[in-house]
């Protein structure tokens, strides 16, 4: 996935309120990154008889095809001077279209939820559909994220976006600790000026855990194996970025569950997906799922080998 060309951050937009927070999230993050904002909408074809239908009217059409994206487009040229901002309206199915032009951004930002209906983006399995099949990192933002969730809290107890940045998370499995992925979370960290908060979970064989010699004892050394092998893992990356504070954590239990609990006091989630080369077949895996239906902060899905 080397790529000699960066070009654009990319949000997908549907006038929703989950795809406007995208967008203003992808802003936020062009500007962070040094480079310009493609809001994408998608105006996906339907039957004739909806087309014709009075509520569905060329003044409703209209309205999507237009208005929605002109407004988000001048809504964030005024809250974001500077900011070389691209508004494109493509026509087709909406994961495929999105697919494809994600091959040409450098990041795609898409809202968590969609709206049902007409102009509806993300519907159900759509969302999940574009993540599971892009090839470059993507990122889910929820409706009502604001640019001060991403801040620690002011010391008079209000939220700021003026103070620093909350950490940026990493779910890291240690059977496959892909480059990219850590990479991507590191530069997150350190466009951020924040510190970099590394969770590894893991659960001992099943004959460990469930026979006799599951005691303190041997739990303590394959805790002590896994913090080690994390350490080693984060040593060549902790002097590639000096900038960034890490800390890591091997947490026994589940790892969605330990990722979805440090999302909570996070400016960003990162997690991985491995890539399958299988025509129309979505892949995500059971821990990035968990963490993107329920982590409360933006997540970033990198693929990877």
């Amino acid at each position: 996935m080397t790529r000699t060309v960066t070009l654009s951050v990319t949000a997908g937009l549907d006038g929703s309120r989950e795809s406007r927070a995208a967008a203003e999230w992808a802003a936020r993050e062009a500007q962070l990154l040094g480079l310009p904002l493609k809001l994408v909408h998608v105006r996906e074809p339907g039957p004739a008889p909806m087309a014709q239908a009075p509520l569905l009217g060329a003044e409703t059409r209209q309205h999507w095809t237009e208005h929605i994206p002109r407004d988000v487009d001048e809504g964030i040229r005024a809250r974001h001077p500077g900011l070389d901002v691209i508004t494109e309206q493509l026509s087709g199915w909406p994961a495929e279209t999105l697919v494809d032009v994600a091959k040409d951004a450098e990041l795609l930002v898409l809202g968590s939820r969609g709206m049902s209906g007409i102009g509806g983006l993300l519907v159900g399995s759509v969302g999940l559909s574009v993540v599971g099949r892009v090839e470059r990192p993507v990122v889910l933002v929820r409706a009502d994220e604001q640019a001060a969730d991403e801040h620690e809290t002011h010391p008079v107890g209000i939220p700021s976006a003026a103070t620093v940045y909350r950490p940026v998370v990493l779910g890291l499995d240690l059977a496959s600790p892909d480059r990219e992925l850590i990479e991507f979370a590191f530069a997150a960290a350190s466009r951020r000026d924040t510190s970099l908060r590394v969770v590894h979970g893991w659960n001992p064989p099943p004959y460990y855990a469930y026979g006799p010699s599951a005691d303190l004892e041997l739990h303590g050394s394959l805790a002590l194996r896994e913090a080690t092998a994390l350490t080693e893992v984060m040593h060549p990356w902790r002097r590639k970025f000096p900038d960034v504070e890490v800390t890591e954590e091997s947490p026994y239990g589940t790892p969605g569950s330990h990722l979805v609990d440090a999302s909570r006091e996070a400016s960003l989630v990162v997690v991985g997906r491995r890539v399958r080369h299988r025509p129309f077949v979505a892949h995500i895996g059971p821990v990035t799922h968990a963490v993107l239906h329920d982590a409360v902060v933006p997540v970033a899905v990198v693929p990877h080998n």
